[in-house]
């Protein structure tokens, strides 16, 4: 019997599970939007709410919980080039690639007076080779770039003078 047994198998073993699962995760952290199959977006769903979690918490033990968790270990050693020197590398990897540091200052913020439900799951058409049924999986409150402000006061000077 399967009785509260909650693991969902998706057809793998659990290193090869939990590899593709962190994967998936680390893709969402990074991408903020993924396309996979309703299943795997399932799976991905309860791995992701407990990442974020886990990040609002912001303590050096939470930190280290979801590196392990992910399997993303700090880098230190960024080797420059004669044009490029190794702590800009090391910069640019940073704020595009660390997700440890876009979950715990980018994200966690983002979600810090929300209690759970971090993530929703958009259904899409199945797939054509297997009829698999696709989904989209993204963050709630995604973080909003800064938008180019139109100058609001040539309108209102222009409609001043008519």
């Amino acid at each position: 019997m399967r009785h509260l047994k909650r693991t969902v198998k998706l057809g793998r073993t659990g290193e090869h599970r939990n590899a593709m699962l962190a994967n998936m995760v680390c893709s969402l952290i990074k991408q903020k939007r993924i396309t996979t199959t309703k299943a795997k977006a399932k799976a991905v769903r309860s791995v992701a709410e407990k990442m974020i979690t886990l990040a609002k918490e912001g303590t050096i033990h939470a930190r280290r919980l979801v590196a392990a968790r992910l399997r993303q270990q700090p880098r230190s050693h960024f080797k420059g080039t004669k044009t490029v020197k190794g702590a800009t590398l090391r910069a640019k990897w940073r704020q595009n690639e660390d997700v440890v540091r876009i979950l715990f200052e980018d994200l966690a913020p983002v979600f810090k007076d929300r209690k759970g439900g971090y993530t929703r799951i958009l259904l899409l058409n199945q797939r054509q080779g297997d009829a698999a049924q696709r989904a989209i999986i993204e963050w709630v409150e995604l973080p909003v770039a800064a938008a180019p402000v139109a100058a609001p006061a040539e309108p209102a000077k222009a409609a001043a003078t008519a």
